[in-house]
This record gives structure tokens, sequence and C-alpha cells, in this order.
């Protein structure tokens, strides 16, 4: 038996336990989002550093750990056991909704002409600028709450409601104090290229970001103030073309940015290409790569963030994530959150993954897991439930885990408890009183 040495948690007797990988594979491509490892009648043992210490069959790791060692134990009898969900692409700092804008979208507006209306993200630019920090952070915490609730244990979270500095800094501060006072987690993007500024042109607006906006962050990431992992462009008709997005990406990564951005979404414009090309690390949307652009991606182990509420909501040509699978391209999810596409819910991503893009429930889970965890440059730490990765869990009252994208929007009543590394940071109370049927 285990010594003495004290121990966070104890979840013992799962019905499930999802591991999601067993090899310390930092994605999974086709045939391993195919078939999970998935242990019956197990336990797992989180440390007082919050890691992962022991995963195996529940009367093995009864035999190794005395139940005196542990702060907390769950009996989760009947119930199963998830790694936390990683939601790899998000907007959620801003002010101003866009409600107003449904009923025209509804209406058959498209997203471009909403845009070059005045409406859009330009809406929201107006509205962010306004506001003040503490209104800014007041509004992520609780966005960020809803997120946990559904299972989201860590989020990536991007800037680009300000296109100015003054602005793009202000989100980006608000996410680094949300980042010590919250206990999810969060990896942060500048998208200070989201959209070109009024009275600017795409030209103007990249020399701005690569002379100001890049050295000043490249500055406050120095001192300490700010710590930024990714850059992202929205590269689109109208918007940033290939080449002024190419100028932003490279200077991003000059200064240790990870490349994450979006491309292909509304017009063909070689994004997967260009992104291979320049080893970035995921590239978003792709409801219109080429084939060319797929086969580039899985050379480059480029992954894949697919965003069905997008499609969905904008009634979009759905992302071709069979394709992408067949070709060995590293499929990642995520609920692109924002006044456009108003969805917190991993589960529900899932789901329409599954239902409108064909995806099967164990290649969306992976997708959600630990391929959106790689997307992040965070597949080392999370994603899966392993000896030494970060103790982030769901545990759902159901006895099989695909209860989780089986009941759309059930994840309410299904969620029994979300775990950061190894504490309970939300408990559904209600959730014992509910059944799964």
């Amino acid at each position: 038996m285990a010594g003495r040495q004290r121990h966070r948690l104890l979840l013992e007797n799962a019905e499930q336990l999802v591991l999601v990988c067993g090899r310390r594979e930092p994605y999974l491509r086709r045939d391993g989002a195919a078939s999970l490892g998935v242990l019956r009648a197990a336990s797992l043992v989180v440390g007082m550093d919050g890691c992962i210490k022991a995963v195996g069959q529940a009367d093995v790791i009864r035999n190794q750990f005395s139940e005196a060692t542990f702060e907390r134990i769950i009996d989760c009898s009947g119930k199963c056991v998830l790694p936390g969900l990683v939601d790899a692409h998000t907007h959620p700092v801003w002010a101003g909704d866009r409600v107003h804008e449904f009923a025209m979208k509804l209406a058959g507006a498209s997203y471009m002409e909403i845009h070059q209306a005045g409406g859009g993200i330009h809406f929201t630019v107006e509205h962010t600028r306004k506001a003040t920090e503490e209104e800014l952070l007041s509004t992520f915490q609780h966005r960020l709450e809803r997120m946990l609730r559904a299972g989201s244990t860590l989020v990536e979270c991007k800037s680009g409601y300000g296109l100015n500095l003054e602005t793009e800094l202000k989100m980006l501060r608000v996410i680094e104090r949300a980042k010590k006072s919250m206990d999810i987690g969060i990896s942060s993007t500048y998208c200070g290229a989201h959209a070109v500024p009024k009275g600017k042109t795409a030209t103007e607006a990249t020399d701005d970001i690569i002379n100001n906006h890049l050295p000043k962050l490249k500055e406050l990431k120095l001192s300490g103030e700010i710590n930024v992992s990714n850059i992202d462009v929205f590269c689109e008709k109208g918007v940033f073309d290939l080449e002024c997005t190419r100028r932003i990406l490279q200077a991003g990564k000059d200064i240790g940015l990870q490349i994450n951005f979006h491309g292909d979404e509304l017009h063909p414009m070689k994004s997967a290409e260009l992104g291979a090309e320049l080893g970035a690390r995921a590239i978003s949307h792709l409801e219109e790569v080429t084939d060319e652009g797929i086969v580039s991606m899985a050379r480059a182990k480029c992954a894949a963030v697919l965003l069905p509420t997008t499609a969905y909501m904008l009634r979009l040509k759905q992302p071709q994530a069979r394709r992408m699978l067949e070709e060995g391209v590293i499929v990642a999810l995520g609920s692109d959150f924002n006044p456009n596409a108003y969805c917190f819910s991993m589960p529900m991503v899932m789901h329409l993954a599954c239902v409108n893009m064909k995806m099967s429930m164990n290649e969306a889970l992976a997708a959600a897991t630990i391929n959106a965890a790689y997307a992040l440059g965070k597949s080392d730490t999370h994603g899966s439930l392993e000896v030494g990765k970060q103790g982030d869990l769901l545990i759902i009252n159901s006895s099989r885990w695909e209860h989780l994208i089986y009941q759309f929007g059930g994840h309410e009543a299904l969620i029994n408890y979300v775990i950061v590394k190894g504490k309970v940071v939300y408990e559904n109370e209600r959730c014992e009183t509910m059944s799964s049927y």
C-alpha cells in the first residue's frame, strides 16, 4: 500500500472511466479516435499537486491507497468519469449583444451583409471600446462560469473586439485577471486582426499590428503583465487577404506566439495551405477548405478546429469532418462562443458535430478533449485521464458516458461534478434526484 502521503481526491467505483488516451498520445487521428480507452469498475487518484497519481481497477486502487490519506472521496457507483472538456475556440470578452441581428439572419441577411452594414464585429467593437475593464471582467467571469458548469475545464479565449491597441490590451488584461481569479483553465489569444478597423485599409491595419501591437505585447509578456499564447487573424475575402495574414502570423510567431487562426470560412482562401506552410498549431472554421488544404494540414500535424455552431447558426456548408478524418487531419472542436454564435456548451457542440458533420460519438469526444488540448499546445497536461496529467474531470450521472452527447441540451441535469486540479469547483446537488433516461 502507498505510504501515508496525503492525496486530494479519490474517485472510486466508476461504472465507466473514460481515459480517452492511455499511452500519452499528444492527439488522436481517425483510427485512435474511433476506439477510446474505457475502464469499468474503476477508480482514480488525484494528488495534492492537482495531478493524477493513479488510474485503474477499483480493487487494485483500494489495495494501493489508504482511505485515510484522502481529503475527499466520491463514490462514483453507477456514474461515469470523463476528462474535463476543452473548448478550442471562443470570443468571450465583449460588450453589446447582437440579439437584434439574429432576426436579420433569420430573414436572410448574410454574415458579410450585416458586417458591411456596420453590424457584426463592428457593432460589438463600438460597445467594447466604451465598456470599462471592470464591466468586461464581470460579464466574462459570468460566461466562464456557465462554460464550467457545462463541463469545460480549459477554454481558449480571444481578444479581437478592440481593433485598436488600447482596447485589445484592455481585453487581454481582463483575460489575465480571470486566469488568476477563476478555477477554469484559460489559453489566451491575441486576435487584433479580427476585422479591418473603420477608416483603415487592411494593409494599414496590418502595418499597425506589426509595428505597434505586437512589439507592445512582447514587452508586456517579458514583464509578466500579460501572457498571451496564440495569435489569430480572420483570413477572409473583404477582411485580411492571404498576404496580410501571412505577415501578421509570421510576426506573431517571431515573438513566440503559436499560430491559431480563422481560415477558409466563407470563401476558399488557401488558408489551410498557408497555415501548414507557416507551422500553424491550428486553423479554425475551414467550411471552404480545399482538398489540397486538407492534405497539407494532415501532413503538417496542424489541427482543424471545427465549429458546428457557426455553420448551424449562419446556415453555412458544414465543415468536411469525415474527409478530414479520412485524410489523417487532427480534428478538434470549439463552441465559437461569441455574440454571433451564443453557445456555452461543448456537449451541445459534440452533438451537432455528430448529427451535422457525421462524426461518431467517440470521435467527437476525442475532438473535445485530447485534440482540442493539442490545438492549444496543452495535450501534455490536459485532455485525457492519465497519470501525471492535471486532474480535470467530469462526473456524470449516467452509467454510459455517451449520454453526455446523446441528450441534446441535457448536460445541466447530467453533469454531477466538475473538478479542476482535483478540487470540486461545481457540484450539481439536484443531479442525484434526476435520472438519465
